[in-house]
């Protein structure tokens, strides 16, 4: 068997290629200086663990000899996990994206010695199919020209990194921070939104929670109900799909097509993190008890199969696993996916006609486009009929109904556990588990459940010791394998910040407060632009970075640069600091252009705009210490939605130490058992008081 350098790292995707015949090397200095002494070609592959076509293209390619051949004698072959250094990857995806007009994983870049990109694609086939040339006929090809026109090709390296350089500088537009930029991106949403099924554009249809948040904030801010209508009907219709698990929770990647029904189905942390966040707030302004189900049922998948005994989050599941009714074979959903037959053999007859007509179960499967033949004879599980409409069929009230589907779906859920699970990625990233931290913390406010708040500290708690120095102020983006490395990025700061804050308000501890303000004063300046305003994703501190990106996409995950700004106006309205303010409004303004030309690319960044144009809002409940009848009066406030309302208990024991950080409270005594304060713009109306 073959085994190459990838096998001393601990990212589960390098690992993956470590039995490849290519000699691949890690990111690192070791593939730098042998591509300048060899005088080769660096062929860079960028993916990640639980990426479909990456899986395809290792098999087609990289596990192939002849195609090791070629890449070991030309190339001096490095392999990177865009999960773990998503620094490198928007260097190179930009350069992708810039010269293909498309990007996405697999990806695969040639660079020279210098680390100056000169060729790339996505994934490439084995031999030419699908309109993309052979990789192999690329390798040969790339090899040559290298051999026979060095020069040029340096040349063109050269030039092209100039020419991203000037992309990523581009032209700052100052724009008015006013509401009616903060309106921009509703008009352009509506434009997209699909009427019939819920979410933007065609398929394939990402959910996108960060266009959901501005909407319901828009909603907020204008009492607009069709912002309101478009999040609640795609919140609907995503619980209703296949891409949400609905025997085993929580969500799958994104839709093939436009109804939410065939999934990609990895899954990934950050999706479970932010889609938790919106059926929250859906639940909140509406009190449809299915949007908080839909809350519960992520949180029970995520505690249940992500969560690591240290209290951190796996990073994902992928979508392949082997197929049980073809041993040995993976396929895409195999762990998901169901036949007729096995459902009827499982379940007695009146239960599986029920459980069947419920979720769409079809004799001969129900994926009608099905290309790579992967769901032939089986079925994806979704809500095809209201489960009280099936039951009423058969005679069953909606009591009766509700009970038949919930025992079908956990004898169903005990049957799919024993199957061969999909691959899970166990390394833990800072940014995402702060992600989950912050949807935990606000699951606990929302739906009151213990649990939330606890696994939500845990996981702080796990951040905190094992990869973050309060000493000198390194945070650590990545643990695995007992190990912590690779210094973190803007999102790590900025994201563990946001879910310091989301803990502080539901515990009023200090630390959380104390740390949060301590990684914006020492961390964020690492990143932040002084001068233009807004943040770079890295610090400035690594040589092999040809470019500094101000990362403003708020796509999969919110940007950077949308949170840390929030998280600066969040804290300015706690310890009311004008810096804070400053650097937030300068920020803003430097992404104003941007917003205003393409408003659908940062609905988070307009949530920080809606945060900066609220006046400060808090409400302060001081009491003795924090009993049942407080955290009663907390939840009456915490159901509401109130996106830019701070609430937080000071008990006693708390108020001094609360009181040298936050300057509203030295005046909010307690005058009675439990006395509330309303505070609007750091002025406080007259207090209720509770004897």
């Amino acid at each position: 068997m073959h085994t190459n350098a990838l096998i001393d790292e601990k990212s589960p995707y390098l690992r993956q290629h470590a039995h490849n015949p290519v000699n691949w090397l890690p990111w690192g200095e070791t593939a730098f200086g042998k591509a300048r002494t060899e005088q080769k070609p660096i062929f860079l592959s960028i993916g990640y663990s639980t990426c479909h076509w990456c899986h395809v293209m290792a098999h087609e390619s990289f596990e192939d000899e002849q195609v090791a051949a070629v890449l070991n004698r030309d190339f001096v072959p490095i392999k990177l996990d865009r999960e773990e250094r998503p620094d490198v990857d928007r260097i190179y995806m930009l350069f992708v994206q810039a010269t293909t007009g498309s990007g996405g994983w697999p990806m695969s870049v040639w660079l020279t010695p210098e680390l100056k990109p000169f060729f790339g694609g996505t994934y490439f086939p084995p031999d030419s199919r699908y309109g993309r040339p052979g990789f192999k006929e690329v390798l040969e090809q790339v090899a040559h020209v290298w051999s026979q026109e060095r020069e040029r090709v340096e040349l063109s390296g050269s030039k092209v990194a100039d020419q991203l350089q000037e992309i990523v500088a581009g032209s700052q537009t100052a724009g008015n921070l006013d509401s009616s930029l903060f309106a921009i991106p509703f008009q352009h949403l509506r434009r997209m939104f699909d009427s019939k099924w819920g979410g933007f554009g065609n398929a394939p249809k990402f959910p996108r929670p960060v266009a959901l948040s501005y909407l319901l904030r828009f909603y907020a801010a204008e009492r607009n109900e069709e912002a309101l209508e478009m999040v609640i009907q795609t919140l609907h219709r995503m619980a209703a799909g296949g891409m949400h698990d609905q025997i085993g929770g929580g969500f799958h990647r994104y839709s093939v097509d436009e109804r939410w029904f065939v999934p990609h189905f990895e899954k990934m942390l950050y999706d479970q993190a932010q889609l938790a966040i919106s059926y929250l707030e859906g639940y909140q302004i509406t009190r449809d008890e299915r949007l908080a189900e839909v809350a519960r049922d992520i949180f029970g998948y995520v505690l249940r199969d992500l969560r690591d005994e240290g209290g951190g989050f796996y990073s994902a599941e992928d979508a392949d696993s082997p197929n049980p009714a073809h041993p040995g074979h993976s396929g895409e959903g195999a762990f998901y996916i169901w036949t007729e037959a096995e459902i009827v053999e499982i379940l007695d007859a009146e239960t599986a006609a029920v459980f069947n007509l419920h979720f769409g179960v079809e004799p001969d499967g129900n994926v009608e486009h099905d290309p790579q033949g992967e769901f032939t004879g089986r079925n994806i599980l979704y809500e095809a009929v209201r489960a009280e409409e099936a039951g009423a069929r058969f005679g069953l009230n909606r009591e009766q109904t509700s009970e038949l589907i919930h025992r079908a779906s956990r004898t169903l859920f005990e049957v799919r556990a024993k199957r061969p699970r999909p691959h899970l990625d166990d390394k833990i990233l800072t940014s995402w588990n702060a992600l989950m931290i912050s949807a935990l913390a606000r699951g606990y406010a929302v739906l009151g459940n213990e649990q939330y708040k606890e696994a939500a500290q845990a996981a702080m708690e796990f951040l905190l010791k094992r990869m973050y120095d309060p000493a000198s102020k390194v945070l650590l983006r990545r643990f695995c394998e007992g190990e912590a490395a690779i210094e973190g990025f803007l999102d790590d700061h900025a994201f563990l910040a946001q879910a310091l804050l989301d803990l502080f308000e539901i515990t009023s501890e200090t630390m959380y407060l104390e740390t949060a303000s301590d990684l914006v004063n020492d961390a964020f300046p690492r990143f932040e632009d002084t001068q233009a305003g807004g943040f770079y994703s890295t610090a400035a501190n690594d040589p092999h970075l040809m470019l500094r990106i101000k990362d403003d996409y708020d796509g999969a995950e919110p940007s950077g640069n949308s949170i840390a700004t929030s998280v600066l106006v969040r804290l300015a309205h706690l310890i009311e600091t004008q810096n804070l303010e400053e650097r937030a409004a300068r920020s803003l303004r430097a992404m104003a252009g941007k917003m205003m030309t393409q408003p659908t690319a940062a609905p988070e960044m307009f949530c920080a705009l809606g945060r900066w144009l609220a006046a400060p809002a808090h409400t302060v409940i001081r009491c003795e210490a924090i009993d049942e009848h407080v955290r009663e009066l907390l939840n009456l406030e915490w159901k509401r939605f109130q996106p830019n309302v701070v609430t937080i208990a000071v008990p006693d024991y708390s108020a001094q130490a609360l009181s040298g950080i936050i300057p509203l409270l030295h005046s909010l005594d307690r005058k009675g058992a439990v006395t509330i304060y309303h505070c609007e713009n750091f002025s406080c109306a007259l207090p209720q008081t509770i004897p």
